[in-house]
């Protein structure tokens, strides 16, 4: 019974683990979320610039972004979301 107990163990922090690296190394600076620019702020100017959104998530930390380049390169970007400004790993 307790090797099952380890195993679950294991498996719940891998994947907790896992959650937090799936990005690699980019990393956004935290800020209370009451300091945040809205989403949407950050959709119009990058719409403005060229780049054609697919999807939009918050994670803990980012706004992430899965979209077009304006040079038609499909990326999933990251941004600070109190300054918008990109962030790269």
């Amino acid at each position: 019974m307790h090797w099952i107990i380890t195993r679950i163990a294991a498996l719940a922090l891998a994947a907790s683990a896992g959650a937090a690296f799936a990005h690699g190394k980019v990393q956004c600076k935290e800020y209370p979320k009451a300091e945040w620019r809205p989403h949407t702020e950050l959709e119009q100017k990058l719409v403005k610039e060229g780049w054609t959104i697919r999807r939009m998530e918050k994670t803990e930390t980012c706004y992430e972004v899965y979209a077009k380049t304006p040079d038609g390169k499909r990326v999933e970007a990251f941004f600070d979301p109190k300054t918008l400004e990109r962030v790269e790993d």
